[in-house]
């Protein structure tokens, strides 16, 4: 298997395309070339070729009219056609690929064909963004030579994390699922308890969940908020603002909650030494 991409300066684009195909065909040969026999030649072609065919495994965005875009108007590129061809395989299911394409292959896409999705609040001031950091493996190179090794060595760290992301969405996808099977058996849908600090923002936002309550890694009780949308910090109901800022005992004074011993000063987070504080804090927070 030979998989063809163009030579001398690079992108994130192509570069997590070959990512996502190497993970696809482990022992795949990478060319860097701009040699038309041997792009046609090889058995994949990404981000050269000026053809989008799937089926003869041809990725290419720079054709005339592009190569489509998705439904919420960013067009694709390379990363995003291979993804959209095989991240559901990669990631182990369609929700799974569709984490990794909002997370991370839709910004590189829309990156790649001039798209912004950010507004910048400072007009001298722009994120580092992951282009950048693959950017920087091109740096002052001076020669091809040069630029082939800052390719093939920052496509080791591209592999890595492409993996690292498809794991972690199949983490979170299955935590969206069992909370929402939790919501489904939980008595009063405000408070939704958990076993643990699962992923339970996306599956409990769309619900009538207000508070959500779970064991934390360091032994804990957490309570916290459920925002009002996806990537929004304003809450469905925040907690007093009695609370707001205080530890220990000065916080368990307010609430009468014994085990009480944190509550932030943003009012989205509270946390108890045991379980049953931690409701008696939600029931409190929902009666004022």
């Amino acid at each position: 298997m030979k998989i063809a991409t163009h030579n001398g300066h690079f992108h994130t684009d192509e570069l997590m395309a070959v990512a996502a195909l190497l993970i696809k065909f482990p022992d795949a040969e990478v060319v860097r070339t701009r040699d038309e026999e041997i792009i046609k030649q090889s058995d994949i072609a990404v981000d050269v070729g000026q053809i989008c065919d799937p089926v003869s495994m041809r990725f290419d965005h720079h054709q005339p009219g592009g190569a489509g875009k998705r439904e919420n108007g960013i067009p694709y590129a390379s990363f995003g056609l291979v993804w959209k061809e095989y991240g559901a395989e990669l990631a182990g299911g369609k929700e799974e690929a569709l984490v990794v394409d909002e997370k991370l292959v839709a910004g590189i896409d829309a990156a790649d064909n001039g798209v912004s999705v950010c507004n910048h609040k400072f007009e001298d001031l722009e994120e580092y963004s992951i282009g950048n950091f693959f950017e920087s493996f091109a740096g002052r190179a001076k020669s091809m030579d040069e630029l082939d090794r800052g390719f093939f060595e920052s496509l080791l760290i591209a592999c890595d994390l492409l993996a690292r992301e498809i794991a972690i969405a199949r983490e979170q996808v299955a935590d969206w699922r069992k909370v929402r099977e939790i919501y489904e058996q939980s008595p009063d849908k405000r408070v939704i308890i958990l076993p643990g600090n699962l992923s339970w923002k996306r599956a409990l936002i769309p619900t009538d969940a207000i508070y959500a309550i779970y064991f934390r890694t360091d032994g804990k009780w957490g309570l916290q908020v459920v925002p009002q949308a996806r990537g929004s910090y304003e809450a469905k109901r925040k907690l007093p603002q009695t609370w707001a800022g205080l530890v220990d005992a000065e916080l368990a004074k307010v609430t009468g909650v014994s085990d009480a011993i944190f509550c932030h000063s943003a009012r989205f987070l509270a946390t108890t030494l045991i379980k049953e504080g931690a409701i008696k804090l939600a029931e409190i927070a929902l009666k004022s």
